[in-house]
């Protein structure tokens, strides 16, 4: 299982996902640019002190993100965005999966939608615009670990 984050704009969210990451033993990758600098410095100040339990990978575009995935076996790459086709809690997720959550601003465009495998949701009450991203992260890894060590 992996962690994906498309362009995160805001240290603050990248570090908690970089903790829920650390704490559930989920690799990351990020996706640039982001929002900030993502120099040694601000990572840490994210991070924290789990930043070194993460193992974090970073990809210069969603291009080179993609590039990477295909250099080795990997499984479906799953999108939690809003404009999802099915419930989060619908997909059967496996272990060699990755979610990917997108910018705090407005998601991910067009082109990467339709490159992930499958787009989920997290149902909300009528009226409700988004969750925070990274409690979205949290959310959907918390399910598909579930399902995984279960």
């Amino acid at each position: 299982m992996r962690l994906a984050l498309y362009q995160t704009e805001i240290a603050q969210n990248m570090g908690a996902m970089l903790r829920l990451s650390a704490c559930f033993g989920v690799d990351v990758d990020v996706i640039e640019p982001t929002g900030f600098p993502m120099d040694d410095k601000r990572m840490r100040r994210a991070g924290m002190d789990y930043i070194d339990l993460v193992r974090m990978t970073a990809h210069a575009s969603f291009d080179a993100f993609i590039a990477a995935r295909g250099a080795q076996p990997s499984g479906r790459l799953i999108l939690l965005d809003v404009r999802g086709r099915v419930p989060y809690t619908a997909v059967q997720y496996a272990e060699d999966d990755t979610i990917m959550v997108g910018r705090e601003s407005d998601g991910v465009p067009a082109h990467v939608y339709e490159a992930c495998d499958l787009q989920a949701f997290i149902p909300m009450r009528s009226g409700a615009r988004s969750l925070n991203v990274a409690l979205s992260a949290a959310i959907g890894l918390s399910e598909a670990l579930r399902q995984i060590h279960s």
